[in-house]
């Protein structure tokens, strides 16, 4: 008589356990062996994370550890930590360690979320942050464009409009992915539609035959934000990119929001939570209908070299995968591992005289491999890491000239790229491509980095086993390394010498000069203050501007049944 253990594994994967509450799954595990190895399997524990709480974790290269963070997600914490000004980190002065600075939070603190969200997805924009919880809410807090004020008396409607706090977009779709742009932000919602704010009280949904989902060519699977521009990636593996704040889809919100503010539009307070209404935001929810994004030129297929030394096949046409947005910059990456560059200068009427360009330099092992920093004789003190033996790019970001293209595993390598300010259109965008370096910072390789976040002039790496490590410029506090005062000297993130720190030392709460630049990715602690030494686990981070924030789970809480 066949057992039970006779059954198909197909069968418990995707029918008799998804069916099974948390706490019988865990009893399921200790029947025997088989069922253990069944009920840790990787692939089902990302699926039930996705499904129970909004989490795909596709913004990293994670690929295990899906178990492990479920059994921890009931309580996630919010930090944020970084420069003050526009209410970016959220933070009211009651909420602020008495040893901040005026101008800039330097390590980081926890922010509370209104109710009992559970944030798994946050994203930094140009003055605020956007915060995804595990019902496909959005919460918000900072101002979304900085550049300008509004007065107390003024909503949402207006962009500049500040929050004194974490609040609710009141949005009557479940979201399942966010970006933000410098001063916009971009959604897609479980039903694959395309939703963006220039100003949090009026967002909309884009309408266009481009997007209705008859086909891969009109499935939006992936959405990305540069400074002033989004980009949506298909199924087909085509890009789509319209321009919020310029040509036919600006004359459009301009009406709009024209029309709106004569007919004074504003939401019943019957469509908000009675018992939260102080911490929501009312929204007027209209479809940009008209102006169709515009299609970019598809990748040049033919041309793309076959890269070897990936230790993987792929078969099957070559396809974008994922895209990542820049200041007038977009950077896509295969499904085979190339690297490509695609220039959106000169706006909407220019793109069909431009053309996506390959990266050998970030694509191809043998490249790689003769870097200098893999070549050379370290700097005393330091080790030279091992060039790689394969190399296969997973995933890419980018934010305002930066980006990044890194690989998964023990053995991950990490290559950061700067694209220089072209000003206007160039002669020749390919050439100024061409000389596109890649910097290789020994510290982030074979460390298994899952995220690189990018910051205006401060960056932040994300390694698969919860440390999160900060480098770059000092900027008001967003490394998230401490007081620079009380930083022993020679330490990353303080001063080197004591004629340095004396010079520096705070006059009002202002630090009067900023340390200097940390070279060396620095892990950042998530225990400041407190009374004994804690052992958390980052498993997000973000960043922009000069802020920086992070999710993160305390290794001591454990499922309760």
């Amino acid at each position: 008589m066949p057992a039970l253990t006779d059954l198909p594994v197909e069968l418990f994967l995707d029918n008799i356990l998804p069916l099974l509450p948390v706490p019988d799954l865990l009893h399921f595990g200790c029947v025997n062996r088989h069922f253990a190895q069944l009920s840790s399997d990787e692939t089902f524990w990302h699926r039930k994370i996705e499904e129970d709480y909004n989490f795909s974790g596709s913004e990293t290269a994670r690929k295990n550890g899906w178990k492990f963070l479920y059994r921890r997600f009931s309580h996630p914490r919010v930090f944020v930590w970084g420069e003050r000004s526009q209410g970016r980190l959220g933070l009211n002065e009651n909420q602020l360690p008495p040893s901040v600075m005026r101008d800039g939070v330097p390590f980081p603190v926890q922010l509370r979320i209104p109710g009992s969200a559970r944030i798994v997805g946050l994203i930094a924009g140009g003055w605020s942050f956007h915060a995804l919880d595990s019902r496909g809410r959005i919460f918000v807090w900072g101002a979304l464009d900085g550049t300008s004020a509004a007065l107390r008396s003024e909503g949402y409607s207006i962009p500049s409009k500040r929050t004194e706090g974490p609040m609710l977009l009141n949005l009557p779709v479940k979201m399942r992915s966010i970006s933000c742009g410098r001063s916009h932000c971009a959604a897609l919602d479980v039903s694959s539609h395309v939703w963006t704010c220039t100003s949090w009280g009026r967002p909309f949904i884009l309408s266009s035959h481009l997007l209705d989902k008859s086909s891969p060519e009109t499935t939006p699977t992936q959405i990305t934000s540069g400074w002033s521009f989004s980009a949506i990636l298909t199924e087909s593996g085509d890009v789509l990119v319209f321009w919020p704040f310029s040509g036919g889809m600006a004359d459009v919100i301009a009406a709009k929001t024209e029309e709106f503010d004569q007919q004074s539009v504003t939401l019943p307070t019957r469509a908000l939570p009675t018992d939260q209404e102080s911490s929501v935001i009312p929204c007027y929810i209209w479809t940009m209908q008209g102006v169709d994004p515009v299609r970019l030129p598809v990748i040049p297929k033919t041309t793309l070299p076959e890269l070897r030394g990936t230790g993987v096949t792929v078969e099957g046409d070559t396809k974008l995968i994922k895209i990542a947005g820049m200041n007038n910059t977009i950077v896509g990456l295969t499904n085979k591992g190339h690297v490509l560059i695609y220039s959106l200068l000169g706006g909407e009427n220019q793109q069909r005289r431009s053309r996506w360009e390959y990266l050998p330099d970030f694509s191809e092992v043998e490249k790689i491999r003769e870097h200098e920093t893999l070549t050379s004789t370290p700097p005393e003190g330091q080790t030279r890491p091992e060039p790689p033996e394969t190399m296969f790019i997973t995933h890419i970001s980018a934010q305002f000239r930066t980006f990044v293209a890194y690989s998964m595993g023990d053995r991950s390598v990490v290559i950061m790229g700067k694209v220089p300010d072209l000003g206007p259109a160039p002669l020749n965008v390919s050439h100024v491509h061409s000389q596109i370096s890649p910097i290789i910072h020994p510290a982030l390789q074979n460390r298994n980095v899952i995220s690189v976040v990018l910051g205006d002039y401060h960056y932040g790496a994300l390694t698969a086993d919860g440390k999160l490590l900060t480098w770059g410029a000092y900027s008001k506090g967003a490394l998230g390394l401490g007081d620079p005062t009380r930083i022993p000297l020679g330490q990353p993130g303080g001063f080197v010498e004591e004629n340095q720190l004396r010079a520096a030392a705070t006059r009002w709460g202002i630090l009067r000069l900023p340390p200097p630049d940390v070279t060396a990715p620095t892990e950042v602690r998530f225990d400041h203050g407190e009374k004994r030494r804690r052992e958390r686990y980052c498993f997000a981070a973000a960043a922009a501007g000069w802020h920086m924030g992070a999710l993160v789970i305390d290794l001591e809480v454990r499922l309760r049944h």
